[in-house]
């Protein structure tokens, strides 16, 4: 493969690195590529997926929950993904997220977030604590996103398809912490997915160099004061990476470079003629750069990344953490639900208009969704959350949320299901988001069982009342919906009724 790299990439590349670490890095493009998954925390605490894990893994050094696979195995073609134990992730690319330093009930923006492994990352670290958004601003991609936070089942994230200029007026010192993982012109992907380099040298470096430009200065306006901001690419190209930086911290001078240990360091020397303007930032700002990081395919198993760590300022902290847990105490329950107005039919992803257009209106009923609770949930999964409809569509949304009128919302919250003509139809997200000590009622099937499979690809399954588990003080019942689990996590919904459990797995998401 080192043979089809670009011959202006390899020029370059020549350049900076030298003939002798050049040959170094070039043999690495001959060597296999590595896989990598990473353990949701969020479902399944990472000693007990080891014991249960059917793979051979080896511990990823940079990322606790991360574990390189080898090659021949198909974690993805396993019940525990359709289950989301894991996700599946180049290892590399798990690194931003560990230095974005995410606590349980903080307020964390992925402002590139498509298609949304680093997401899901964070939310697992958020614990379903405080306010996750997501953001990406191509609608194609957008979906994917939605697929994998719903799969992972993550219940406090607010999913927007939005330009970050934006978003400024709305989220203006809000984040704690915030990821650009920018898009960039993806060298340290070439070994990885070939076709970067037909997009590489259609592309300049330019162009992605003033994106980024764009998105740090768009970040530095939501971030609250003492936040963190951590900027990531792919690629090696200093244009992107440490000249992006130095440019930041001379404009922005309450930031500070967070010196990063354990990988290579940055490469304040590139920021030279021909690839940067060489006396194009003060001594100051090119000498923190050396704090920034580099992954390096012929240093690390993994592909090539360059990671910034950026502080803000050394001011008193805003609470944003406790002023989410104030608040919502006055918005928790499902007597706290806004009705908006909108259509009362239709797909429960909008599609270019905004959610949080319509204006605020009440008159929907809540009985259905109630009496679904009452008789399915052992606890009240939705509290601390503010429970809001656009049309028949119902969401779990965080508390703290500010306005977000006028923002293309594409999902307000965790998605709970429709509220159609007198019944609640609860959703696949919320099967997904839930545990299974939740559920009043429930089937949880071992995954040697062959009905676990037979249930992933939509199938009818014959299922005894003996092997519904419920609690006949509460559930006197077994007939009706139940959450189908596998090795006791969720999967989906079935209904139960007369020995046969009738399928509710999604269509677009069964085993193939």
């Amino acid at each position: 493969m080192a043979k089809q790299l670009p011959p202006l990439f390899r020029e370059k590349m020549i350049d900076l690195l030298g003939e002798e670490e050049f040959e170094q890095f070039l043999a690495s493009y001959d060597e296999p590529r590595v896989f990598g998954l990473r353990v949701n925390s969020g479902k399944i605490a990472r000693a007990e997926f080891l014991e249960r894990s059917p793979f051979h893994l080896t511990a990823i050094p940079w990322v606790p929950e991360g574990f390189y696979y080898e090659e021949g195995e198909r974690p993805g073609k396993h019940p525990y993904y359709h289950a989301g134990l894991y996700y599946i992730q180049e290892p590399s690319a798990m690194a931003p997220v560990e230095l974005l330093g995410v606590k349980p009930g903080e307020r964390v923006l992925d402002l590139c977030a498509a298609p949304g492994g680093k997401s899901t990352q964070i939310a697992a670290k958020l614990q379903g604590e405080g306010v996750l958004v997501v953001n990406d601003i191509h609608s194609d991609r957008v979906k994917a996103l939605v697929k994998n936070l719903e799969l992972l089942g993550v219940r406090n994230a607010v999913v927007l398809n939005e330009k970050p200029e934006r978003m400024l007026t709305a989220f203006e010192g809000y984040f704690d912490k915030i990821l650009i993982d920018a898009p960039c012109s993806g060298e340290g992907m070439f070994r990885k997915e070939e076709e970067m380099m037909g997009q590489w040298e259609r592309h300049s470096v330019q162009e992605f160099a003033a994106m980024q430009r764009e998105l740090l200065a768009q970040a530095a306006v939501m971030l609250a004061p003492g936040g963190r901001i951590v900027y990531s690419t792919c690629t090696f190209s200093p244009e992107e990476n440490e000249a992006q930086i130095a440019e930041f911290l001379d404009k922005h001078p309450a930031f500070d470079v967070v010196p990063i240990a354990g990988f290579s360091a940055g490469r304040p020397d590139w920021l030279r003629e021909p690839w940067c303007e060489a006396d194009g930032y003060s001594s100051k700002a090119k000498a923190a750069v050396a704090g920034t990081a580099r992954l390096w395919p012929h240093k690390l198993k993994g592909e090539g990344h360059f990671l910034a760590v950026l502080g803000s300022g050394v001011g008193e902290r805003v609470g944003a953490s406790e002023g989410i847990s104030d608040r919502a105490s006055a918005s928790a329950g499902a007597a706290d639900f806004v009705a908006a107005a909108g259509k009362r039919s239709g797909r429960p992803a909008l599609r270019g208009k905004s959610r949080a257009e319509a204006p605020p209106s009440t008159g929907v009923s809540l009985e259905p969704l109630e009496a679904f609770s009452g008789e399915l949930l052992r606890s009240e999964p939705f509290a601390l959350r503010r429970l809001v409809c656009y049309g028949e569509h119902a969401y779990a949304s965080p508390a703290g949320l500010p306005e977000l009128h006028g923002l293309k919302v594409v999902r307000p919250g965790w998605y709970i299901g429709a509220l159609h003509r007198g019944r609640f139809e609860p959703s696949h997200a919320l099967a997904m988001g839930l545990r299974l000590r939740e559920a009043k009622r429930a089937l949880s099937l071992a995954s040697s069982d062959e009905r676990a499979l037979r249930y992933l690809k939509g199938e009818t399954l014959e299922v005894a009342e003996s092997e519904i588990l419920r609690d006949p003080e509460e559930t006197k019942a077994a007939k009706g919906y139940c959450l189908v689990c596998i090795d006791d996590h969720p999967v989906g919904w079935g209904k139960w009724l007369d020995g046969m459990l009738k399928n509710e797995y999604p269509p677009g998401w069964r085993w193939t």
